[in-house]
């Protein structure tokens, strides 16, 4: 052959190439650059999975690509089948025609297209008018189904059909939300949604965020700017600059709020929460307690390690229980985790200052009745509320030279109480269900040093640092 046949067949085969490529945008998807938070989205096998995303975090782009995977039958991570029926619900015809249904066409190829049903405008420009359902063929031989809703038709347009998945591209009312857990019933199918929470504090921040249910298949992610690698810093820079701080969480964070925005929207549960395990006893560092009888009381075990980063390993949380309950619990789980005790067999905690006054109805303070019981509380502690605030910030922020903070999952009280903290309309924060926060506060304003001496660390604990270390570098990454 010669140079100049080979140089034309080479060209006609770029130019096929680039045609295959712009036909087929979904085979790209996640090619090359990667947007880590959106896999884990796709990777996770929960039934009733969202994505808080600030805008242009790539949320929606999660949503139409599972909708087409699981409609095509080429899901990567789940199980796949043939003649799917799923539903992708706007909150208006006009945003189902410029978000949700521009996504999908963007993804679509036009080869997998079976027919377009239009609500209005032609089939061979669906871009421009409203759909009504596509029918998409399966790579197993049948039919798959995406229908459109909007949320502005009611409650009574939601009834009836049996589905594989509901896609909800942002936050429908309860009324649709709950009528469509019941069409995905029948075929265990599975609910996801892209949102964000612009409306505050709805029942989806109780139902999804704080899962008051405790329903099991219920998983979330927060995805904000940073987490966009298509996003110059560039961009987000201007883009912070125009907005306030209450604008901020929701635009940016992705995060709920209910006006005057929340104390930490830097806390990721995904990032910051992470599962037990055994913590060198070289780790270990105090103690801290917000007191409360009628009130609850917090506890929680701190450890810092060589790095300086900050663990809550242990929790004690409950309300209406005198001193005497609150001691045991305090000492059963430190004998449970091997927490050490000083020269006289006591052990050591901050406590808040507000321990040491007496009342008529106590001849002596809750520090003293703490003593009495075996536990040496110390409530000479710093209570500047901006202070402590700015310097958990710094902790949870990562990357920037100081250590970071992790939270065992069992801490369940105080990661509740991470998530809903928020700004009062003055400049302080909201005095309610703040127990955690104020000792947590207590512990870092007592400026803890990183732990000493490595050489005390056991082969097996030096080998699981190593990994959680690891694993640290492979997510920042």
């Amino acid at each position: 052959m010669r140079k100049e046949d080979i140089i034309l067949r080479l060209a006609e085969i770029e130019s096929e190439l680039k045609k295959r490529k712009e036909d087929n945008k979904l085979s790209t998807y996640n090619k090359g650059k990667r947007h880590k938070k959106q896999m884990a989205f796709h990777r996770c096998k929960k039934r009733n999975r969202w994505v808080f995303g600030g805008n242009r975090s790539g949320k929606t782009e999660c949503g139409a690509v599972e909708c087409l995977w699981i409609l095509r039958g080429i899901h990567p991570y789940r199980k796949n089948r043939k003649d799917t029926f799923g539903w992708a619900v706007s909150l208006s015809t006009q945003v189902q025609r410029d978000v949700a249904q521009a996504k999908i066409l963007h993804y679509l190829p036009k080869s997998w297209i079976a027919d377009i049903t239009m609500l209005s405008g032609r089939r061979d420009s669906p871009a421009g008018g409203v759909i009504d359902q596509i029918k998409i063929k399966n790579v197993f031989g049948g039919i798959s189904t995406l229908g459109f809703k909007s949320c502005d038709q009611g409650r009574e347009k939601f009834q009836g059909s049996s589905l594989d998945f509901v896609w909800f591209d942002e936050e429908p009312p309860r009324d649709i939300y709950e009528e469509c857990l019941m069409r995905v019933m029948d075929r265990r199918g599975e609910i996801f949604g892209t949102m964000t929470p612009l409306k505050g504090k709805t029942f989806l921040y109780n139902e999804i965020y704080l899962n008051r249910k405790k329903n099991p298949e219920v998983w979330y992610e927060f995805m904000n700017w940073e987490d966009n690698p298509f996003l110059s810093k560039k961009e987000v820079k201007l883009l912070e600059g125009a907005l306030d701080t209450s604008s901020l969480d929701a635009r940016k964070f992705g995060r709920f709020s209910d006006g005057a925005g929340l104390v930490y929207p830097e806390f990721d549960e995904s990032v910051h929460v992470i599962e037990p395990f055994t913590i060198p006893p070289e780790w270990q560092d105090n103690i801290s307690i917000d007191p409360g009888l009628n009130n609850p009381l917090s506890a929680h075990w701190y450890c810092t390690d060589w790095d300086g980063n900050i663990y809550v390993v242990a929790e004690h949380f409950a309300a209406g229980k005198d001193i005497d309950f609150h001691a045991a619990a305090i000492k059963e789980i430190s004998k449970r985790i091997g927490w050490r005790t000083d020269s006289k067999g006591r052990i050591c905690a901050l406590i808040d200052s507000a321990a040491n006054q007496r009342t008529l109805a106590s001849q002596k303070s809750v520090s003293e009745l703490f003593y009495e019981r075996g536990i040496a509380v110390n409530p000479n502690v710093n209570k500047d509320v901006f202070s402590g605030i700015a310097r958990i910030k710094s902790f949870l922020k990562r990357g920037n030279g100081e250590g970071n903070l992790y939270i065992f999952s069992t801490c369940r009280n105080m990661i509740d109480e991470f998530k809903s903290y928020s700004w009062a309309e003055g400049d302080m924060p909201v005095k309610r269900d703040d127990h955690c926060m104020d000792e947590l506060r207590y512990y870092v304003m007592n400026r803890p040093m990183p732990a000493q001496d490595k050489r005390a660390l056991s082969p097996v604990a030096a080998d699981k640092l190593r990994r959680i270390k690891r694993g640290k570098k492979s997510f920042e990454s």
